[in-house]
């Protein structure tokens, strides 16, 4: 497996999803770190691909425990009186590595584990089912007798735990829910993988779109602390509700969020609700014209 490897990535979702072979996991608020166990040393590697070794070196330390040839996918986190602080994590994977060390030795870092890519034994593993990855990963922690700061994120198939969790473990900072399939393999790059976050309703200003005015696919919102966000995909309904009012709109110009997503600017008097994710990121569902 070649350094960098491509990342699983999630969805978001307004609701819970609820069927048949749905796993969920807690999801915590910090910084995707993928572990590498080479034969004589540990890396550590950003969602982008960046070595990050450096800045994380307690995680790399207590990395050294595991067998040569494993490759972990995990959450930088840093726990702050007992509680989840994104802030703290941030602090540290944006310090030079002096100041992480001093960091470290005030807020130690931990790593919530939730997948395995290289098994020490079976090799590559991206291909084989979740359910199988979860297996390994808990028998690798376990054989090993590995703990804190390493840990394996706790998992549930019943619903009515899942949504326990999401509803008590907000406190502590926990900002949501991961819901996998059971039988699905790991595709780096790939949405596969749903998130619900705890969120509120708020009423945003539409200010623009993506797509045709006729069929719009994302709404560009003003957010109440005046961010610029796109929309996640509009349902067909709401495309078609909100279309008049975009193609009246006439002339538009080439703009861009601050995140750097296009999109297609105009002067429209319209108002959405949405749903907006109350963590860092804009995620924004469109729930209904106001």
């Amino acid at each position: 497996m070649d350094w960098p490897v491509s990342v699983a990535l999630a969805q978001a979702v307004p609701t819970l999803p609820t069927g048949k072979d749905l796993h969920y996991e807690p999801k915590f608020d910090g910084h995707r770190l993928v572990l590498w166990r080479d034969e004589e040393t540990v890396r550590l590697q950003s969602r982008s691909g960046r070595d990050v070794t450096a800045v994380w070196m307690d995680l790399a330390i207590a990395g050294l425990q595991l067998p040569a040839g494993t490759i972990l996918d995990g959450e930088g986190i840093v726990y702050v009186d007992g509680r989840v602080d994104f802030g703290a994590a941030q602090s540290r994977a944006s310090s030079t590595p002096a100041r992480a060390r001093e960091l470290a030795a005030r807020w130690p870092a931990h790593l919530a584990l939730f997948d395995i890519l290289r098994h020490p034994v079976h090799g590559d593993v991206r291909g084989v089912p979740y359910v199988a990855r979860r297996r390994f990963l808990e028998e690798l922690l376990e054989g090993n007798g590995i703990g804190p700061p390493l840990q394996a994120v706790p998992t549930t198939t019943d619903v009515a735990t899942a949504r326990i969790w999401y509803e008590s473990l907000h406190g502590i900072g926990i900002e949501g829910l991961v819901v996998k399939v059971g039988s699905s393999v790991y595709r780096g790059g790939s949405r596969q993988w749903r998130k619900v976050r705890h969120a509120e309703t708020v009423d945003a200003a539409v200010v623009g779109y993506t797509g045709p005015a006729a069929r719009p696919r994302h709404l560009a919102v003003r957010l109440p602390d005046g961010r610029t966000a796109l929309s996640q995909t509009l349902t067909a309904p709401l495309s078609a509700q909100v279309a008049p009012r975009l193609v009246a709109a006439g002339r538009v110009r080439r703009a861009r969020t601050r995140a750097g997503d296009a999109y297609s600017a105009a002067q429209v008097d319209l108002v959405v609700e949405v749903l907006a994710g109350t963590t860092r990121h804009a995620v924004v569902t469109v729930t209904r014209v106001r």
